[in-house]
């Protein structure tokens, strides 16, 4: 999904259909309210407003597209989707009343404890997680609140045939192998090799997306709740965080990084100006439409996994992408209902965005065919401690999925502000250990 348009919550990263940001938001609270599907499709009526940063895809019709294929089989429900350029601004205002429309994502910063506080129980987990992957994010104490949009795996997102004049054949398996990559995109064919979409912010906060893929652990994630450095040496913070620092400071990203612009991006990767970014793998239905823009051939845009390894093999934990949810105070429980089931079991939403479905048993997006053709090893990442996690991070105000702390070791890198790294990876620490002492 494109999370163009807000500073990201979550690694992953965001949804094309819906994304929700909250902070700090109340609630009435009481018990939660129950969405159940309609019975009879057919017969089902209401309305409902469905919460889109991606307001480009309403005012191209895309989202409106869906909704008439929606209309087939639910005729009686009217679909409105509601594009908000300040997603995350203005829709944290709305979360402190009712209103903050009939579908929407749950926003990573919101503690799952409070889940029943804002959203409509969509069932238990033992019966939702026999058809859907991912079910671990959206539940709490065995009820689910919300469902996975669909699952990605991390990457960098690369120009082949940029990289092909680099004399580049074959993905580097290490750091260091990148690094050298990218090198000689720069010597060798003029290119800017990394951009790091610094000014808009969110793309940098992607790179929380390595965590798993370094140590090749299905619960990396997890272990960051008792963690008391996650950044210690040879970590997945402390590999995935030097590369980025690494890239910068050797001067193979862009010059200005406070110029970056996203929507340019895109067509920046597909005419070859500039040769990579770590991004999900929802981002490659995008880059290959920006190629296609730009007269150049769809195959031109490749994706390769973090350069590491673990016995061999490279890997690709599957994560969540944002969780659709139901807004608990709504008046349409059963239409807004119809519209999520939907959305998951019958529409072509994941695949057009070479999205991982959530449900279980699906095929891949066709975009990953050659990590599947290289042995990439994928496993779904373990969300069992997301929760616990998001509120130590909140606690120690270091911002795993926002893009302010990888700013800062970029603004260290280019010379800009202050510091070393190994002093930014020791100041990180010591918040997230006061965090974990005082249990988040």
């Amino acid at each position: 999904m494109d999370m163009q348009r807000r500073a990201l919550a979550g690694a992953t990263l965001v949804s094309v259909f819906l994304i929700a940001a909250c902070g700090g938001g109340t609630s009435t609270g009481g018990p939660s309210a129950s969405a159940s599907a309609p019975a009879d499709p057919a017969k089902a009526t209401g309305e409902i407003t469905v919460l889109t940063n991606r307001t480009d895809m309403v005012t191209d019709g895309t989202l409106a597209k869906y909704a008439a294929e929606f209309n087939k089989t639910h005729p009686g429900i009217k679909v409105k989707f509601d594009g908000i350029t300040d997603y995350e601004g203005e829709v944290k205002i709305r979360m402190n009343t009712e209103n903050y429309g009939d579908v929407l994502l749950i926003p990573t910063t919101i503690s799952p404890d409070d889940y029943p506080k804002f959203f409509s129980a969509l069932g238990p987990a033992a019966e939702l997680s026999k058809k859907y992957q991912f079910t671990q994010k959206g539940t709490v104490d065995g009820t689910v609140y919300g469902l996975t949009s669909f699952g990605v795996v991390n990457g960098f997102v690369y120009n082949k045939d940029l990289w092909t004049r680099a004399g580049i054949t074959q993905w580097p398996k290490t750091p260091d192998e990148f690094l050298t990559a990218l090198q000689a995109v720069k010597d060798k064919t003029g290119a800017i090799p990394y951009y790091t979409n610094y000014k808009d912010g969110w793309p940098l906060s992607g790179w929380q997306g390595a965590l798993g893929t370094i140590s090749c652990d299905p619960a990396a994630n997890d272990k960051l709740a008792t963690s008391q450095n996650p950044w210690a040496a040879g970590s997945d913070l402390n590999v995935s965080d030097k590369l980025l620092f690494d890239i910068v400071s050797r001067k193979l990203a862009e010059p200005d990084p406070t110029t970056t612009n996203w929507e340019d991006s895109k067509g920046l990767l597909a005419r070859g100006e500039i040769s990579s970014m770590f991004l999900g793998s929802w981002s490659i239905a995008q880059m290959r439409d920006a190629a296609e823009k730009a007269g150049k051939s769809p195959d031109s845009i490749g994706y390769l996994p973090f350069p590491a390894q673990a016995n061999g093999r490279f890997c690709a934990p599957t994560t969540p992408d944002y969780v659709y949810a139901i807004n608990k105070h709504s008046g349409q429980q059963q239409a807004a209902r119809a519209w999520v089931d939907w959305v998951l079991d019958k529409s072509t939403f994941a695949a057009d965005i070479q999205g991982i479905s959530s449900v279980r048993g699906a095929p891949l997006p066709s975009a990953l065919k050659p990590f599947e053709e290289q042995g990439v090893q994928f496993f779904e990442l373990s969300q069992a401690e997301s929760g616990k996690v998001t509120t130590i991070d909140n606690a120690a105000e270091v911002g795993l999925t926002k893009p302010e702390y990888r700013q800062k070791l970029v603004d260290i890198a280019r010379g800009a502000a202050k510091g070393d790294l190994d002093g930014s990876f020791a100041e990180l620490a010591e918040k997230w250990a006061g965090a974990v002492a005082l249990g988040g």
